[in-house]
């Protein structure tokens, strides 16, 4: 279902949803990977995370001089002061969001376990650098981050539907 310009905070709650979603995903495969010494390309597991960036900077367009000042519209001059103005807000939905997963090049810790199959010559294997801690509070953050969402998506919900009830 396409959602419309003209309710914006379900436009922004659904694409917070997403983005910690994935990024829920990605911390359940660095805890499932937090043990495995060796991957496809032969090395141990390395933690990957996720960074949001937005590419049109669309955000930081009311902080600019040049950008234009709207001001305040109101029924009669004597309600406000005329001099009270407000900058123009980035329209919501129009900002590209960018997602990419990077891996962390940190090495994991080197523990001794001469009777592991990939273990060196030394006896030493070099294990994976996710730190489980780490990863569960991370997740617990997202979790809450992606509740907030659901309770501003729940919130312009009721709005949307409060205001059909006027």
């Amino acid at each position: 279902m396409k959602i419309g310009n003209h309710l914006p905070g379900f436009k922004i709650s659904a694409k917070g949803l997403s983005i910690q979603r994935q990024r829920m995903n990605l911390i359940a495969e660095n805890i499932a990977n937090a043990e495995n010494t060796r991957t496809d390309k032969g090395e141990p597991y390395k933690r990957k995370f996720m960074v949001v960036s937005n590419n049109s900077n669309q955000m930081l367009k009311p902080f600019k001089a040049e950008e234009e000042i709207l001001t305040l519209k109101t029924s009669s001059v004597e309600h406000m002061n005329s001099s009270f103005k407000t900058a123009s807000a980035a329209v919501p939905g129009k900002e590209q969001i960018k997602l990419e997963v990077i891996e962390d090049s940190k090495d994991g810790e080197m523990i001794f376990m001469p009777n592991h199959p990939d273990a060196d010559e030394k006896g030493y294997v070099k294990m994976s650098n996710v730190n489980v801690v780490q990863e569960m509070v991370e997740m617990i953050a997202a979790t809450r981050s992606y509740e907030a969402n659901i309770t501003a998506l729940n919130a312009s919900k009721e709005m949307a539907k409060d205001s059909l009830e006027i």
